[in-house]
């Protein structure tokens, strides 16, 4: 990558180098693990004229989605986030029965079944096979595509323009951010309203939220860099909200540049915190390397003592960020046995590059373990109420970000 991706400049700067991994989402099956395995570079830049962060597009949209390990439905909170959002939506918007709903990367539903509850019309663009096959059983209507201006469109003639698109974590996981835009506009009613929710830079560099780069993520937005990235496509910023989602997410309220207006209080509120952060020049993005490295050096201190006292570490959840974090810091299974996960697709495969066992939940119980590390550490309130049971035989709770924390769980 020698130039922005959103507006061409060749003046990209070093904000964190994390080496050469395997994709996040690239889980082994036993047959694999005697086999040579890809690894890419994973080095975030900034544009100092757009500022916006993004890393190299060194693997395609196509490579990652075409068959997804990540199904949303098995996150109760996420579910619940989802169902507050449509509920929210359809009150400040007056949706109704007359209208259409249209989100992106729908994944399996987990989103739109509230839509279909409520008897509104909609449709779900879903680039993965799999994911997608799982909402149509739910009784969500799915297409299997990937946005772009030509899909935008197609679906526009054949479904109508759409009253609301939704776009909830996918406008960091495509390379051509201007095309996508470009296909949002070309969904959305000349009146109507986009929706999009993405990690904030913001809280990604003040939190150390290093673990969240992944090679899926291609770019990662401040407000100012997402007002550009909007525009690219015909669409302006109306309003923003701060989520605490993903550990730290905005909602981006968009329409058709013709028909938006002024940008609310809150939008100038924002931009305000990030230029105090120092995110529009160098000097905020600095210190972020030296950060990382401590995170990564209090995770292994903390594993390597605990192997040498005798005591056991199994992880829990094997998302993607657990395995940007769990290559940087070089962990293996000597040093964490097992990880588990509610999605049995997992079950029986191995983490990328780390080759760590991921069972299913059941095992904690079964074994006991001195410690669980929490590898989906933005799920903090709800797997601490989760895995309280670990209180029985006295085991204690993990958290490696933003620094570490080891939680003692009561019942």
């Amino acid at each position: 990558m020698t130039r922005c991706r959103l507006c061409g400049a060749a003046a990209l700067a070093s904000v964190v180098d994390l080496g050469a991994t395997p994709p996040c989402e690239s889980f082994l099956a036993a047959d694999q693990l005697d086999q040579p395995e890809p690894a890419y570079p994973l080095h975030l830049r900034v544009c100092t004229d757009c500022w916006l962060a993004q890393i190299p597009p060194l693997i395609t949209p196509e490579e990652t989605f075409s068959e997804y390990a990540y199904f949303s439905s098995f996150s109760t909170s996420w579910v619940e986030h989802a169902r507050t959002f449509v509920d929210g939506a359809a009150a400040r918007l007056g949706l109704d029965g007359d209208s259409f709903v249209v989100e992106v990367a729908s994944n399996d539903g987990y989103l739109l079944k509230h839509v279909v509850d409520r008897g509104i019309r909609c449709l779900g663009v879903e680039p993965s096979v799999n994911v997608g096959a799982s909402a149509r059983d739910a009784g969500v209507p799915t297409l299997t595509a990937f946005l772009s201006p030509d899909t935008g469109s197609a679906v526009r003639a054949e479904h109508g323009p759409a009253d609301l698109v939704v776009a909830n974590n996918v406008y960091a996981h495509i390379p051509d951010v201007v095309g996508f835009t470009q296909g949002l506009r070309a969904l959305v009613a000349d009146d109507g309203w986009v929706s999009i929710e993405v990690q904030h830079l913001l809280t990604l560099i003040e939190e150390n939220q290093y673990d969240t780069i992944y090679h899926e993520h291609f770019q990662y937005y401040t407000v100012a860099s997402a007002i550009r990235a909007l525009a690219s496509g015909g669409l302006s910023l109306v309003d923003v909200e701060l989520l605490p989602t993903h550990g730290g997410s905005i909602r981006l309220w968009a329409r058709p540049s013709e028909v938006a207006g002024e940008p609310s209080a809150r939008v100038a509120e924002v931009l305000d915190r990030e230029k105090a952060a120092g995110l529009q020049e160098l000097s905020g993005y600095t210190e972020f390397s030296a950060r990382v490295a401590k995170v990564r050096r209090d995770l292994l201190r903390f594993l390597i003592d605990a192997a040498e006292r005798g005591e056991s570490v199994v992880g829990y959840g094997a998302p993607g960020k657990g395995n940007t974090l769990l290559n940087h810091c070089g962990v293996r299974p000597d040093l964490l046995a097992y990880t588990v996960d509610r999605n049995p697709y997992k079950h029986g495969r191995f983490t990328p590059g780390t080759r760590i066992p991921i069972l299913s939940p059941e095992r904690i119980a079964a074994d006991k373990p001195d410690y669980v590390l929490v590898l989906p550490w933005n799920l903090r309130a709800e797997l601490t109420e989760q895995l309280s049971f670990v209180h029985d035989w006295g085991g204690r709770l993990v958290f490696p970000i933003p620094e570490l924390s080891i939680v003692e769980v009561k019942r």
